[in-house]
């Protein structure tokens, strides 16, 4: 695990808008190109944000078989609204050859998803806080549990560490680096 400044076991919460600073995770995948090189970048172009925050703490890089999928997680103290952070990796993933007409479920140059802001909750057709299927998914679970492996996330009762023991899923998510 990678951290970045200093560290707070506990979550920040807030409630309402635009209330002070939030613990905030997204997951970020790749399977074309340069797979590091694009997570790399995306990380950088996410931590230049100006609402993002110290402490930020950084998963190690996982590869999801047979798919090829790089994906990693970074969590950080975040500022702003929700859905202005989202317009934002919208952004970044354009930026990095990403077509905002692509479809579901197919390769990509990159891929950034909003998982959870602090205790937030919304639903709307654009954003769905916390990410409605995160804890179905090992290549989220397992960078998240190297960084935060005894959070609960919203919604849920079991730790990020038990949801990953506990998983189903047939996917097969090794470590690929641990510094990036």
């Amino acid at each position: 695990m990678k951290r970045h400044g200093a560290w707070h076991k506990r979550p920040t919460i807030s409630i309402g808008h635009r209330c002070g600073s939030m613990r905030t995770a997204v997951a970020l995948g790749s399977n074309v190109g340069d797979r590091s090189g694009n997570l790399r970048v995306a990380r950088d172009a996410i931590l230049a944000l100006p609402d993002v925050k110290q402490p930020i703490l950084s998963s190690a890089i996982y590869e999801t078989e047979p798919e090829k999928f790089l994906n990693a997680v970074m969590e950080f103290d975040y500022e702003g609204e929700p859905g202005s952070l989202l317009e934002q990796i919208i952004r970044i993933e354009e930026e990095l050859g990403r077509r905002s007409d692509h479809p579901k479920n197919i390769s990509r140059t990159i891929d950034i998803d909003l998982l959870y802001c602090g205790e937030r909750k919304l639903e709307d057709a654009r954003l769905q806080l916390p990410h409605p299927r995160m804890h179905l998914r090992s290549f989220v679970l397992q960078p998240l549990a190297n960084i935060r492996p005894e959070l609960i996330l919203p919604g849920q009762i079991k730790t990020v560490g038990e949801l990953l023991a506990n998983l189903k899923e047939s996917a097969n998510v090794v470590r690929f680096r641990h510094d990036w």
